[in-house]
């Protein structure tokens, strides 16, 4: 089975912030894949599904962002999920909007629920890293994780999530550098075509 973790904060007065972007990628993947209805448990919303062929439990923890790794050890702990199978969806201030990357164990890049899911279980589980880009000052962060995206980078994070979630089969299949590529070209903005020069006669 597959842990399947998207970070943020419960309640509709977050939903929309940019530290919320891990539970917006969960449900469209929970939609999109046709999982289960959602059931509180384990401190947190959890949907089961599939995904190809792997059994994957979806969670969103209800517990704040600081808290996660209460909701993600219980979790994994009942299911005897070991941490390589554990998958972390979160907003990452070290890429601008629009940008992905996945990495393995590692620092928490200041992100308080890959702190608490560290401090929980150790670090050896995957991240789904969603850029959400840096205010430019360490004192403006919270600031800015806690508002909602503005129109244009709603768009653009939707843009991801979608394609997150249409070649998540990757991820779930141990092939990093498959899914990061899959990702890579669907956001990739259209190379601009020159029409041929005429030629004189």
């Amino acid at each position: 089975m597959i842990l399947l973790v998207g970070l943020g904060n419960p309640g509709k007065g977050y939903s929309d912030n940019r530290h919320n972007y891990g539970f917006m990628a969960v449900d469209d993947i929970i939609h999109r894949h046709s999982f289960g209805p959602e059931k509180i448990r384990f401190q947190g919303m959890i949907s089961e599904g599939r995904i190809g062929t792997e059994k994957v439990l979806a969670l969103k923890p209800t517990t704040y962002m600081n808290e996660s790794g209460r909701s993600v050890g219980e979790a994994a702990r009942f299911y005897k999920i070991p941490l390589e199978n554990i998958i972390v969806l979160h907003d990452e201030l070290d890429l601008p909007i629009g940008k992905l990357r996945v990495k393995t164990g590692g620092g928490h890049g200041g992100n308080n629920g890959i702190r608490s899911i560290e401090a929980h279980m150790g670090k050896e589980f995957h991240r789904i890293r969603m850029g959400i880009g840096h205010p430019g000052d360490k004192s403006q962060v919270s600031g800015h994780v806690l508002k909602d995206f503005s129109k244009a980078d709603r768009k653009i994070a939707q843009m991801v999530i979608e394609a997150v979630s249409r070649h998540i089969e990757k991820m779930i299949d141990g092939d990093a550098a498959g899914f990061m590529n899959k990702v890579a070209l669907e956001l990739a903005p259209p190379k601009k075509t020159t029409a041929p020069e005429a030629k004189g006669n």
